[in-house]
């Protein structure tokens, strides 16, 4: 194949791998022959760039039945060199096209040497073509305490996607990988690397979940979500409704509504910007998120006691627990109330928030909003 033919193949192959913010959530992409694998990413800097995604090769020794690229499906099969993609890669980077690049790959020859490839060409990239932009690598299963570390030395994030929150679960989605050994052990080493060397402080880390595959359920997938912002303490975690894919053992088995991935993703936020636990969250019957409202909301309904509260002065933490009201708002609405009272209820979509969620639960300076309201 010839280069633009690579990318092509193996751009296709890394795009079920969300990796970053704004990855596969329906945001333009470049879409001429050399870009169409070039995604709006977000850095952990909020920095919205636009990023390369691709495998190292699509060949595979596993056999993750979900996959695209497992070792059993027939399909076109390639390999970049080490060179060959960093040069592409500089050449991208040098027509203004990407300035970031996520680099993945098959598991060809084992997750060593699969890692030294990957290593080779970030390498490269870093070093002979002197890259200084975003790079993100993905960790393979079984990856070395020496790999690790050099990758993070190369890379700004780096992740292994755990795809199911217990070894249980990742036997009904691949008889390859073992869960705790393979896929744990790396994010682990890597927290520690992290934690012990100064050098190495503002790297981060990332994983994520194929949600529906394996039989599992919210309340399991919430409670491994939590563990890891907690022990390994996870820059982010990305959630993927199982899709099924061709002349794959899945293929016959329904896909996941989307409602379940955007709940999940709305819990995920209360982890990290609301101050919400794992013993707060509110399942139904079946271990699984409600869909009829989001689980913030879900909790005000079932916590009556909380509500209403005055919005003139209850905390920070008191306003992140208030449907409709978010960290920017919340901080508007501290930063205005020095110097004015909210008095309408209009004045709190002029802070961004939506008021029609939000009035069920406060008051304004002694009141009970008067406007029409609305739950959900």
């Amino acid at each position: 194949m010839d280069i633009p033919q690579k990318l092509d193949l193996l751009g296709s192959g890394a795009q079920a791998d969300l990796a970053c913010g704004s990855c596969g959530e329906g945001q333009k992409r470049v879409r001429d022959d050399i870009g169409r694998w070039i995604y709006p990413a977000v850095r952990p800097d909020g920095k919205l760039i636009r990023m390369l995604k691709v495998l190292q090769t699509n060949a595979c020794e596993n056999d993750c039945f979900y996959c695209a690229t497992r070792r059993a499906r027939e399909q076109p099969r390639t390999t970049f060199q080490p060179d060959e993609l960093a040069r592409t890669f500089d050449q991208i980077h040098r027509a203004n096209l990407a300035e970031a690049i996520f680099l993945s790959s098959g598991v060809a020859g084992g997750g060593t040497r699969t890692m030294e490839r990957m290593i080779a060409t970030a390498d490269l990239i870093r070093h002979k073509y002197a890259f200084r932009g975003y790079l993100h690598l993905k960790l393979m299963p079984g990856a070395e305490t020496a790999a690790i570390e050099r990758a993070l030395q190369l890379a700004d994030r780096v992740s292994v996607n755990l795809e199911a929150p217990s070894s249980e679960h990742l036997a009904k989605l691949s008889s390859t990988k073992r869960y705790t050994e393979e896929l744990l052990a790396p994010l682990c080493i890597a927290r520690k690397l992290i934690a012990n060397d100064p050098k190495l402080r503002n790297k981060t880390m990332t994983t994520q979940f194929v949600v529906g595959a394996a039989d599992e359920t919210d309340r399991e997938i919430a409670a491994r979500t939590a563990q890891l912002y907690r022990d390994l303490r996870l820059a982010r975690i990305y959630y993927s409704a199982f899709q099924p894919i061709e002349n794959t053992p899945l293929d016959g088995r329904a896909p996941t509504p989307l409602i379940r991935e955007n709940r999940l993703y709305q819990t995920d936020f209360l982890f990290r910007q609301y101050g919400f636990t794992f013993d707060e969250l509110i399942f139904d019957g079946r271990g699984n998120l409600p869909t009829e409202a989001d689980p913030k909301t879900i909790w005000a309904i079932h916590h009556p006691e909380f509500f209403p509260i005055e919005l003139n002065r209850a905390s920070r933490e008191e306003l992140l627990r208030v449907p409709g009201l978010g960290p920017i708002s919340v901080r508007r609405i501290v930063q205005m109330r020095r110097t004015t009272k909210f008095r309408a209820i209009e004045q709190l979509a002029r802070v961004g928030a939506d008021e029609k969620r939000a009035a069920p639960f406060v008051l304004l300076d002694g009141r009970v909003p008067t406007r029409q309201l609305v739950l959900f």
